[in-house]
């Protein structure tokens, strides 16, 4: 059981709960001393010492029955209803029936299922291996069902009873065989949605260190979220930031011994004529200078709320930040994100620059940062522009953004468009993309963790 629990605890930090090493040790010893006999009792100490955030409680109610499960309901057997003459009876109709679903038609009236083997061979073979959301795991189970015979059952439930009809069985005898073959179909359904939701957790906490992952919400596109649906991926901030300063502490460790510097070494050693020999090694700065420059327009909206965010959110992971916003015209935001909570200031940012119809104009904007807050671009820092490059027919200035891109580091632009959008309408980002070092595109906040994660690298 200690081997369970454990996986289990992987189970929740890949789903993005939080648990220390610490609550995992107290969720042994609430194991240890409270047992496991009594399944309320023992869901109860896990939940009491793993969870400390009432959000995580849907991760732990959704894992909960995949670890420690019985594995869905357990068949009933159909012939225990039955005498030895309509059990012969049911042995000979089913023996008439095609054979290609014998051994589903046997599982549903002997009460026998398929073992956990088989069930683990099924759920592989319809793809469990590669799936990784609820959706994919719907379709997958879907899969599952039909290799093993459910999409054909109909048919094979309507000539069974009619077979049996033909040889003698009772209606009543009849009626009460389709009960309990209907309730076992439903209870071996539950049992492949379990299979197949048990392997992809199992598959999500075994990922390497290095995958960004989280809710199935992370990967629908900002434009299409309900506001139910944007408030539940605003949560999904959090854990989201966990794991991006995670990876970037787990870099730094990493990067701790930097990279041989022959030049170095032999310098150091000129005083001993290179007997003995000490090796210098240079170490690379890892935490990155960023300006963002974001576009807060009306359609853009969306994805600069959750851009913002994550900015805020990360500015200890970074050397030194500065932020700005425009629509119409340019405003530094640098005090605004630094001074409160990030929703509350979030918010006075996305406030004080109201969005407006046909306002954009990224051109002007980048004229009066060059006229204002040039200095806050040097050959150390990475700038970074979210917009989607719709400038509503204004000058893009091309020349400003060589220039900045000729002064900073690195240029990168993330834009929530499709490729195939780029240059239609009033769209400029054909001109803009050669300029720019690095362009992602950032439709849905998995991109968008992504892309920051990369920009946390400052590679």
């Amino acid at each position: 059981m200690d081997k369970r629990v454990v996986e289990f605890i992987r189970g929740l930090r890949a789903a993005g709960v939080r648990v220390s090493l610490a609550e995992s040790v107290d969720a042994m010893n609430a194991v240890e001393a409270l047992g496991i006999m009594d399944k309320d009792v023992f869901r109860s100490s896990l939940r009491a010492t793993l969870i400390k955030d009432s959000d995580d409680f849907v991760a732990f109610d959704e894992l909960f029955p995949l670890y420690f499960g019985s594995g869905g309901p357990p068949l009933q057997n159909a012939l225990e209803d039955l005498s030895p003459d309509e059990q012969q009876m049911l042995e000979m109709a089913l023996s008439a029936l095609s054979g290609r679903l014998q051994q589903l038609m046997d599982w549903l009236t002997s009460g026998d299922g398929p073992t956990k083997e088989e069930l683990e061979e099924l759920a592989r073979r319809s793809g469990a291996d590669w799936a990784d959301s609820q959706r994919e795991a719907r379709w997958v189970t879907r899969r599952m069902l039909q290799q093993m015979g459910f999409a054909h059952l109909e048919e094979q439930l309507r000539q069974l009873q009619q077979k049996l009809q033909e040889i003698g069985m009772s209606q009543d005898a009849i009626n009460k065989l389709m009960g309990v073959v209907e309730a076992n179909r439903e209870a071996l359904a539950e049992q492949a949605a379990q299979q197949v939701g048990r392997q992809i957790a199992e598959q999500r906490a075994n990922r390497p260190d290095d995958t960004l992952h989280g809710s199935d919400l992370m990967n629908k596109p900002f434009q299409a979220l309900t506001e139910e649906e944007a408030d539940k991926l605003r949560k999904e901030v959090q854990r989201l930031v966990t794991q991006l300063r995670s990876r970037a502490a787990l870099r730094r460790k990493r990067g701790n011994k930097g990279k041989f510097d022959s030049k170095g070494t032999i310098r150091a050693n000129q005083r001993y004529g290179g007997v003995p020999m000490e090796l210098r090694f240079r170490k690379k700065k890892l935490k990155p200078s960023l300006v963002l420059i974001c576009d807060v327009s009306t359609s853009m909206r969306s994805v600069a709320e959750f851009m913002l965010r994550l900015t805020y959110e990360l500015q200890d992971q970074v050397a030194k930040a500065r932020s700005f916003a425009f629509n119409s015209d340019m405003r530094e935001i640098s005090v605004t994100l630094s001074g409160a909570r990030a929703a509350e200031a979030v918010t006075q940012v996305l406030y004080d620059i109201p969005p407006g119809y046909y306002a954009t104009d990224f051109g002007a904007s980048l004229n009066t940062f060059f006229n204002t807050w040039l200095d806050a671009v040097d050959g150390r820092t990475t700038v970074v522009i979210l917009g989607d490059a719709r400038n509503n027919y204004n000058s893009p200035r091309i020349d400003l953004m060589k220039k900045l891109q000729q002064r900073a580091r690195r240029l990168i632009w993330l834009n929530p468009e499709y490729r195939q959008n780029w240059g239609t309408g009033d769209s400029d980002m054909w001109d803009y993309a050669p300029v720019c070092d690095r362009v992602f595109i950032v439709r849905n906040l998995a991109q968008l963790a992504t892309a920051v994660d990369k920009l946390l690298t400052d590679s």
